[in-house]
């Protein structure tokens, strides 16, 4: 008999058909008030779910009694309570890895674009204010030869690192739960604490994931101990960072400007003011959203997921 699977995010159809060819499958492309009570419906039933995006909490998951394996088209997990997964013994299985480079290409766009004002600029153009040669109204700031601060040195951590020391000579400066041995050798790259990286970094970068730990660790505080010249980046996850407290520090020059891929509320309030700002780029959390990566990053979610159903080991499990 067919284990039943239940996905929901949009699939490509060749990922769906392999899921076809072994599972019985519920499909919704996106979860919302529509079909909510559908989708916990469904739930119920399932031994195994894959989609992303989608708070799967403990009242939504009790009922599935017969749930082996949740297999997330991401690679952060603060959609699940893992502790109840573990008392459960449901396993997850994230997609780490194949969204590392992508992201850290968005991460040094931010950078650039930042720094050089490129969106501002170009929407200066287009709107055909462009009547005579720049001047310092329109000047950026250089990133080649400044110094950057990682806050977080995983996977991404790494890949923003390397373009930053080796594509822009900057010096690198982190904070982790742990030395890098191997990225301060390859790198020149130093660990130092928190408050140093803060007053010591002309581009301040989060690259962590959301915990109990993380969440608001950037507030008023550690704005406060940046450069006024300096730039903030986060595209990791908006939680970690107290939203307020950076709309203030953009508003007064306590700090130079910001490049944000996420938001503490997603899609952005209306109100909200980050957008708006020209000391501000603000993408729509587009981290790993090439064609190449978002089908890489499902297709190793099914890959996981059959694996899980099949009694093997996911190749990236979380719990």
């Amino acid at each position: 008999m067919k284990k039943h699977v239940v996905v929901y995010k949009k699939l490509a159809e060749p990922l769906l058909a392999r899921l076809r060819a072994e599972c019985e499958v519920t499909y919704f492309e996106a979860i919302d008030a529509g079909n909510r009570a559908a989708f916990a419906a469904a739930i119920r039933g399932a031994h195994g779910l894959l989609g992303a995006s989608v708070r799967l909490d403990r009242e939504l998951l009790d009922p599935a009694e017969g749930l082996r394996i949740i297999s997330t088209i991401s690679v952060g997990v603060d959609q699940f309570d893992v502790d109840y997964l573990r008392e459960r013994g449901i396993l997850l299985a994230n997609t780490p890895d194949v969204l590392t480079e992508t992201t850290a290409d968005t991460i040094f766009a931010l950078i650039l674009a930042s720094a050089r004002r490129v969106v501002e600029l170009a929407e200066f153009v287009k709107a055909g204010r462009w009547t005579r040669s720049v001047g310092e109204s329109q000047y950026g700031v250089n990133v080649h030869g400044k110094t950057i601060g990682m806050l977080g040195m995983g996977r991404i951590g790494r890949a923003v690192a390397r373009r930053a020391a080796l594509g822009f000579g900057m010096q690198v400066l982190y904070v982790n739960g742990e030395a890098v041995p191997e990225v301060e050798a390859a790198l020149g790259a130093r660990q130092v604490a928190l408050d140093d990286l803060l007053a010591g970094s002309d581009f301040v970068c989060v690259v962590l994931p959301l915990t109990a730990q993380t969440e608001r660790m950037m507030g008023r505080r550690e704005f406060a101990l940046m450069r006024p010249g300096a730039i903030f980046i986060n595209g990791s996850r908006g939680r970690i960072v107290d939203e307020a407290a950076l709309i203030e520090a953009l508003q007064q020059g306590t700090i130079h400007g910001a490049g944000l891929d996420v938001f503490e509320r997603e899609p952005l309030a209306p109100d909200n003011p980050l957008p708006r700002m020209a000391n501000v780029v603000a993408l729509p959390h587009i981290g790993s959203a090439t064609h190449e990566t978002r089908y890489a990053m499902a297709q190793q979610a099914v890959d996981n997921l059959l694996a899980g159903l099949r009694g093997e080991r996911p190749r990236h499990l979380v719990s």
